[in-house]
């Protein structure tokens, strides 16, 4: 029997199933790769007191994760929110003392609503601890201008300029997510030499909560497969793009991705792939 890769989510869980580790695990599920988890926080909002993300402890962050080195071992990472500096810290630790495949970082700063998910302290500790042990990060527009000393980002172009900017911070791959632009949807990777641009139809639709935490668990799954890092982002485009096509809600409330869409359907959209060296 051919056993699937190993992969640990170490983030946020997600009451409505939509993102977080909930959306990672049914990536990790529909992408055949074995999915585990360390949570770091559960977000949901609480009318008593106003709060939305309810942290862990350290203690308990660690002891999840540990759990699953030990039981089960570890090839890939994929960490999603993390909050607080001090959440940093220890999962930074954590990762130092584990030989793993791959390490992709969705730096969680700010949600689809513009919710905020990293502490205001937590930036530089996440600048200088988390991001250099990954092997690629995606940020999306606003987390990408938060990188960048919130510089504006409206065009494709600075997108291709936040990359190497942010590539610049000593980091390996840099891939930055074009969700909120005009026009079709496009993310920009750079490696450091070479730029590669994905391009995909512009979904138009509101269901796109985890869309994000969907695109970087399938890189991950992708890596843990054994696929390069273009090949991975790539693959997970055309994954996450057909999530958001059929997306749904059962509310009024923004919905989710559909995980299940390219398997179900059949269906797999022709992501446009250019290169250019910088």
């Amino acid at each position: 029997m051919i056993k699937p890769s190993r992969v640990i989510s170490i983030a946020g869980s997600a009451a409505g199933g939509s993102a977080g580790i909930q959306a990672d695990l049914k990536t990790f599920q529909e992408l055949d790769v074995y999915g585990m988890s360390a949570i770091t926080a559960i977000v949901a909002k609480s009318e008593a007191t106003g709060k939305n993300v309810h942290l862990q402890t350290l203690e308990s962050i660690e002891a999840q994760y540990m759990t699953a080195k030990r039981q089960v071992g570890i090839d890939t990472l994929k960490v999603g929110m993390l909050f607080s500096k001090e959440i940093i810290e220890k999962v930074s630790e954590l990762i130092r003392q584990t030989f793993a495949r791959s390490v992709v970082v969705d730096p969680v700063m700010i949600g689809k609503l513009d919710s905020k998910l990293l502490a205001d302290d937590a930036a530089e500790v996440l600048i200088k601890q988390l991001l250099p042990l990954a092997t690629i990060i995606t940020p999306n527009m606003p987390e990408a201008s938060v990188l960048l000393d919130n510089r504006e980002l409206k065009t494709v172009e600075d997108l291709k300029q936040a990359a190497i900017d942010i590539h610049h911070l000593g980091l390996n791959y840099v891939l930055v997510k074009g969700g909120r632009l005009d026009g079709p949807a496009v993310d920009v990777l750079y490696d450091g030499s070479t730029l590669t641009t994905f391009e995909a139809p512009r979904i138009h639709t509101e269901n796109t909560s985890g869309a994000g935490c969907t695109y970087s668990a399938a890189i991950a799954a992708y890596l843990a497969r054994g696929k390069s890092v273009v090949e991975a982002v790539h693959l997970a485009k055309t994954f996450v793009t057909t999530a958001i096509e059929y997306g749904f809600t059962y509310t009024n409330h923004v919905g989710p991705t559909y995980h299940a869409a390219m398997r179900l359907n059949g269906v797999a959209h022709h992501i446009k792939v250019t290169e250019e060296t910088v």
